[in-house]
């Protein structure tokens, strides 16, 4: 990569927030195509590789170098990079996009409050139905890490492909973790996020990619992007 490649989420809220970020930082955004295409032309950056991905694939893309920046959400960063924030920097947190990665239960269960009670819930069911709590979650690194920083071992992992909040009524799993901004959909559906089930919280963010292959052009217009947004940290460039 002799240039610098940079991708914005492909559609939605995201992708609009993204277009007046960088717009407002002097780098307008044309999709070519119509609103079906996947390319896209930046201006002010110089010769840009510019594309329009799904958040996921560009947080994929931030960890394995094949990107140089780019913007999604914390949470999908997190959640892929196998070595945590040592395969990613995050320069700029935006203000949109946010929501927390919470662990929830059923409401129904008032004896279970926090993590530990958590585990003491899975070590009994264990006992009383021989077999562990199903936990369904799109998010399985960060589910793990924060299980095995509590002490829960009790419980195994089903990957959601669907409405994740909707798994404990349709019996797919007793236990979720998943993300939400107001709670309410969580709540319709009957559960309770626990008292010490925050994850993370999440929001879109510029991030770079310690692994993609730095050069002199790509570096010039990281440079003038992150003058353009008023980023002072000099220690990014340094550092890759």
């Amino acid at each position: 990569m002799s240039r610098l490649s940079l991708a914005i989420p492909s559609k939605g809220r995201l992708k609009e927030k993204s277009e007046e970020w960088l717009a407002g930082a002097g780098f307008p955004v044309t999709q070519i195509g119509g609103e079906r295409g996947y390319q896209a032309a930046i201006e002010g950056l110089g010769d840009v590789d510019m594309r329009l991905l799904s958040a996921r694939e560009i947080a994929q893309g931030l960890v394995e170098g094949s990107l140089h920046a780019g913007i999604t959400g914390e949470d999908l960063l997190h959640d892929l990079a196998p070595d945590g924030e040592a395969d990613f920097r995050v320069v700029e947190r935006l203000g949109f996009g946010g929501a927390d990665v919470i662990v929830a239960v059923p409401q129904a269960w008032v004896d279970v409050d926090t993590m530990a009670d958590l585990e003491a819930a899975g070590a009994a069911f264990r006992k009383a139905h021989h077999r562990r709590l199903r936990v369904a979650t799109k998010y399985m690194r960060l589910t793990r890490r924060f299980f095995a920083a509590r002490s829960v071992g009790e419980y195994r992992l089903v990957e959601s492909a669907g409405a994740t909040e909707a798994a404990p009524t349709t019996g797919t799993a007793d236990v979720i973790v998943d993300i939400t901004s107001t709670g309410a959909t969580l709540r319709a559906n009957g559960l309770k996020i626990l008292s010490d089930g925050l994850i993370l919280k999440s929001e879109a963010a510029v991030a770079i990619s310690p692994h993609a292959a730095w050069n002199g052009p790509a570096k010039a217009s990281l440079r003038t992007l992150l003058a353009g947004a008023d980023i002072t940290d000099r220690d990014i460039l340094q550092n890759l």
